[in-house]
């Protein structure tokens, strides 16, 4: 029998990462990078900060021209992989999450996530190009928070939509699945961790060290962690796995 190990070798492939200054899309880019990928990124701030070379555009998706730019800019580059990481974050229980607070998170984390994969999915039909989206959800996407009602409805948002493209690209050979972080340690946290500290009356760094505790593994995740698996989609090492969520939590949530 013989055996032919499929390679994790993106040279030559184009990737574009959304969100790309955020922890977990800094990591992604530059895990892509080292495997000789040619990365795309973009960012509401105006330059990359992450250690390695991209080509970089500043969009805020959250204003309709800006993201119309960014979707213009996506058929320009032809992504053969899209790490489709931008999102918010912010809480409010269904007694005090005003729909202002549902516009902002919705509107980034549901339309404009919705807009980049629909326009990195035209352009790979357009090319005819075996593409990987990848969209980023979380496990706040699997289960109803008290306290952060309208980011977990957008997570699970991510998740549906990510099911529904799989299947609708699979007839181009385009796979779309997602990844569901846990508890990550990246500068978003410090700000999750903030936002307890309010909302529950904790000191600062309390739910941090409470939250890591709760992982069955024992410890908060790293960015890395999740860009592993980020590659692991993006090669063909995962060439027959579509319209899954993968989570990247440590046990934290079981399905």
């Amino acid at each position: 029998m013989t055996f032919d190990p499929a390679p994790t070798d993106l040279s030559n492939v184009n990737c574009l990462i959304t969100g790309a200054n955020g922890g977990i899309g800094m990591a992604t880019a530059e895990h892509f990078s080292a495997l000789g990928a040619q990365i795309f990124t973009t960012d509401i701030a105006d330059r990359y900060s992450g250690d390695c070379d991209s080509t970089h555009r500043d969009f805020d998706l959250l204003d309709r021209d800006s993201l119309s730019d960014c979707l213009s800019w996506i058929s320009e580059i032809k992504p053969d992989v899209l790490f489709n990481n931008a999102a918010v974050f912010d809480m409010g229980s269904v007694l005090d999450a005003s729909l202002a607070q549902f516009d902002r998170l919705f509107g980034l984390n549901v339309r404009a996530m919705y807009a980049v994969m629909q326009g990195a999915a035209q352009s790979m039909v357009r090319e005819a190009k075996a593409g990987s989206i990848i969209n980023l959800a979380s496990q706040a996407g699997h289960r109803g928070e008290a306290l952060v009602a309208h980011y977990c409805a957008t997570k699970a948002a991510v998740v549906s939509y990510t099911q529904s493209a799989a299947l609708a690209l699979a007839p181009h050979s385009i796979r779309v699945n997602a990844i569901s972080p846990g508890v990550i340690d990246t500068p978003m946290w410090d700000k999750v961790d903030a936002l307890f500290a309010k909302f529950e009356n904790k000191d600062i760094g309390q739910k941090k060290k409470e939250v890591g505790k709760a992982v069955p593994l024992g410890y908060m995740g790293q960015p890395f962690e999740v860009a592993r698996v980020a590659v692991f989609l993006a090669s063909p090492q995962s060439q027959y796995i579509t319209a899954q969520t993968i989570s990247v939590d440590g046990g934290s949530v079981l399905r």
